[in-house]
């Protein structure tokens, strides 16, 4: 994929880092010459200095040609303003904004602007990991399915993966043990100390608790 990156601070730095190491064709653009350094000397994607809704940058920057575009600068305008040029003016396929103020996050994802706000993210995880404990309802982008984590013990172990699914309710979607995670399939059996990932409903929450044991 060719991709533009509109800030290099901390999350657009690794962001870059990680989409060069994976062969992807990478820009990134940032007002300040030194935050560049950040990339090491091991990035191998191309650095501009300027505006990200400069429209004489973007257009060097390859825009035209982008695959997707991400806007991640410590400034929400700078954030929405550089996404609306890129998906109006250039009509990138898949442009992402990165959003501090969590009002502003629910006007522009209303006006059709790809939005994450790592202020409600970390929130939301922060309340999961405090009244949830092993359910998230914030690592998938609704509201109505959620994931959940299960320990396998008593009678869960020496059954298949296929006897615990519960249709259009519960799916188990990976198994952590001690070798690793990987996706198993429907014959696959259950081990003691396995910890199942799935995907729950919500409004089938409850019931996957009482069915599994989970407080």
């Amino acid at each position: 994929m060719y991709v533009i990156i509109v800030g290099c601070g901390r999350v657009g730095s690794e962001l870059a880092k990680l989409l060069s190491n994976e062969g992807h064709n990478v820009v990134i653009i940032d007002k300040a010459q030194a935050s560049f350094d950040r990339l090491g000397r091991t990035f191998n994607g191309v650095t501009l200095v300027g505006n990200g809704f400069d429209l004489d940058l973007l257009k060097q920057a390859g825009i035209e040609k982008a695959d997707a575009f991400c806007a991640v600068t410590n400034g929400d305008n700078t954030n929405l303003i550089s996404a609306q040029v890129a998906k109006k003016i250039f009509k990138v396929s898949k442009v992402i904004a990165r959003v501090y103020d969590p009002q502003r996050a629910h006007i522009y994802a209303a006006l059709g602007l790809d939005i994450i706000s790592g202020t409600i993210l970390f929130a939301g995880m922060l309340r999961d990991k405090i009244i949830e404990s092993r359910f998230s309802s914030y690592l998938i982008e609704t509201k109505d399915v959620g994931v959940i984590e299960i320990d396998v013990k008593d009678e869960l172990v020496g059954k298949t993966i296929s006897q615990i699914n519960l249709s259009g309710e519960f799916l188990v979607v990976a198994v952590r043990n001690m070798e690793g995670v990987f996706i198993p399939e429907p014959k696959t059996v259950l081990k003691a100390k396995d910890i199942l990932m799935g995907i729950v409903k919500v409004a089938s929450l409850e019931k996957v608790r009482q069915r599994f044991g989970i407080d």
